[in-house]
């Protein structure tokens, strides 16, 4: 399975829960993830956080960082268009797209295949927004994609502050 991260993802862990200097652990078992090709992030969810003026766009930006996280395709444009107009509405004006950022981005490259993709964003589900207002898992559930959250995905690739250990033990 490949897990395609939101940006969402990594500020949210940086600013509350695994921040850089204190939980290394967590960056490095993310990086070896990514290295393995089981997590990714498409290009417009690192530019999204290589934005930014802190550490974490400072790690991001890293060289070896950058290979290990960035998913090595382009935008199915075809698929992106479908995204918007089916996921979101098919008349957005310009305020509306604005407002969408990169989450479509994220969500064609999860349909490319819905068998072997799963998105993973700290949004949840609101069911109730309407076109550019609507959130990725809801966006995700009209498509068929698979979605999680980071604990989801911190449980479901095991994660653990000796994760080294324990991969040192199955070898």
């Amino acid at each position: 399975m490949l897990y395609l991260v939101d940006a969402n993802v990594l500020i949210t862990a940086d600013s509350q829960y695994y921040p850089l200097g204190r939980v290394p652990e967590f960056w490095d078992w993310l990086l070896h993830m990514a290295s393995q090709g089981t997590v990714k992030m498409p290009t417009e969810m690192i530019e999204e956080i290589k934005a930014g003026d802190d550490a974490l766009a400072e790690w991001v930006s890293d060289r070896e960082h950058l290979e290990a996280l960035r998913l090595a395709e382009d935008v199915d444009v075809g698929l992106l268009q479908r995204v918007i107009a089916e996921g979101y509405a098919p008349d957005l004006d310009d305020t509306e797209i604005g407002r969408l950022g990169q989450d479509p981005f994220l969500i064609s490259y999860a349909l490319k295949d819905v068998s072997a993709r799963r998105v993973v964003t700290t949004e949840v589900s609101k069911p109730t927004r309407q076109r550019a207002n609507r959130h990725i898992p809801d966006v995700c559930n009209g498509f068929g994609v698979g979605w999680l959250n980071s604990f989801e995905l911190v449980r479901t690739l095991n994660f653990s502050t000796n994760w080294r250990a324990q991969l040192a033990a199955k070898s």
